[in-house]
């Protein structure tokens, strides 16, 4: 007897005749786990301090190269790099490199959740079936929740006992620590003309054996 078809399969089945045309970002009202799109989880920033907002396209080397930029001014004492569903591993990624470029950032890591919206039209541009000539292009609008993830960076001292803070990494980068020459002799090589003299000690005869025997 054959399984009943679950309604997942007859969901995929039916989005493969769709394609995905725009997503944004829908807003879920205020507080800690919500905000629109333009909402900063962060209260009290510093004046003039610059937003990343990383994407899932978006070339590290570049947001890199506006960040260290900005960073490099004195007027600038903060960035935020933001963002959400697949682009929160490069978010981590650009605040990593970022600390290691530049030392004693005091670093903040808020998470939420947002909403994003989704609008697919239908596959051919023709008509579907049960479409009249003449109406619009079917479309759909899927609604779903992902995770956002926003990093204060900052040149200031901040409030060690908010959630989320780290203190400045006061390991030193492995740029800083010189290079120490490692001897042979301590890896227990032998030095240089040991091990041929040693090869050079002619082995003893029998004669010499018998006569110290």
């Amino acid at each position: 007897m054959a399984k009943p078809a679950s309604p997942r399969s007859g969901q995929r089945r039916r989005m493969e005749n769709f394609r995905k045309v725009r997503s944004e970002e829908a807003p879920v009202g205020g507080g800690a786990e919500g905000g629109g799109p333009g909402s900063s989880p962060f209260a009290d920033l510093a004046p003039g301090a610059v937003h990343m907002r990383v994407k899932e396209g978006s070339k590290i080397r570049n947001l890199l190269a506006f960040a260290t930029a900005s960073m490099a001014q004195p007027a600038t004492r903060a960035i935020v790099f933001s963002g959400c569903g697949r682009a929160t591993t490069k978010t981590v990624t650009c605040a990593e490199i970022l600390k290691r470029r530049l030392a004693g950032l005091h670093q903040v890591t808020r998470l939420r959740y947002r909403s994003v919206r989704e609008v697919w039209q239908s596959l051919p541009p023709g008509p579907t079936p049960g479409q009249k000539p003449g109406e619009p292009v079917a479309s759909l609008s899927v609604l779903k929740n992902v995770p956002s993830l926003a990093i204060l960076l900052s040149k200031d001292a901040l409030d060690p006992c908010q959630p989320g803070y780290q203190p400045p990494s006061s390991h030193p980068g492995p740029s800083s620590q010189p290079a120490t020459p490692t001897s042979k002799r301590s890896l227990g090589e032998p030095a240089a003309g040991e091990g041929s003299s040693k090869r050079l000690q002619p082995e003893p005869s029998a004669a010499e054996e018998d006569q110290t025997a």
